[in-house]
């Protein structure tokens, strides 16, 4: 399954509506970083978007460099340097305090991406820095149904349609709604991975599983090895 977005305004590769994207407010993810990352420390934000989160770390005097692959995306982000490029393949040369990959992109269907991505992490931070990785962990995804979502301000988000088409792999369509006639929909795959898969991947690219960063698990602190 390809993921593929619907919806008013440019649509990036992976189905996201840089217009919806604009909407939502930061949430918890500012307060995440700074439990990690020393008081004005370096963040490598990968797969920033519109600077959803990018704008409030700044704001709290981090340093920030935004990457992310959609031209339209970065032209929305302010105040920082911002790189236009695939994570997997990134080489920036140098090394962060805290590098955070969000949006449960870890949880791609490919195992090959998957490690990619990892292994940009491990590329980018400091020997005794923190990778910070939202991820989607395997109780969440079983409890995956239509109709389950959460209001972000004006805005609803609602899973439209969910299917387990193998063992582990989901394909899920989400419908993001703004005042009475505005909607958007995306549709993507998902892998459920288990802990121990997690840990394995993570270790195969030089990291460790250090800790779980929030009560529900969704936010993953890792380390060098």
């Amino acid at each position: 399954m390809s993921n593929v977005g619907t919806g008013p305004g440019p649509i990036t590769p992976d189905g996201s509506s840089v217009d919806f994207y604009s909407l939502l407010r930061p949430g918890a993810e500012p307060d995440l970083v700074a439990q990690v990352t020393p008081p004005g420390g370096s963040v490598l934000e990968l797969g920033a978007g519109v600077g959803r989160v990018t704008h409030a770390l700044v704001e709290r005097g981090f340093e920030v460099v935004a990457v992310d692959e959609s031209a339209e995306m970065l032209a929305r982000v302010r105040g920082v340097e911002t790189v236009l490029g695939r994570v997997e393949s990134l080489r920036l040369d140098r090394r962060f305090d805290t590098v955070m990959l969000a949006s449960q992109l870890v949880n791609t269907v490919d195992d090959r991406s998957r490690r990619e991505l990892l292994g940009s992490c491990a590329r980018h931070v400091k020997s005794g820095g923190s990778v910070l990785i939202q991820w989607m962990p395997p109780e969440a995804h079983d409890r995956w149904h239509v109709g389950m979502g959460r209001e972000d301000g004006d805005v609803t988000i609602t899973m439209a349609a969910v299917e387990q088409v193998s063992p582990g792999i989901f394909h899920a369509t989400m419908r993001y709604g703004h005042g009475e006639d505005t909607v958007w929909t995306q549709s993507f795959a998902s892998k459920r991975l288990t802990d121990d898969e997690l840990a394995a991947d993570l270790t195969a690219e030089g990291l460790r599983l250090d800790r779980f960063l929030t009560e529900d698990r969704t936010w993953v602190v890792a380390t060098t090895i």
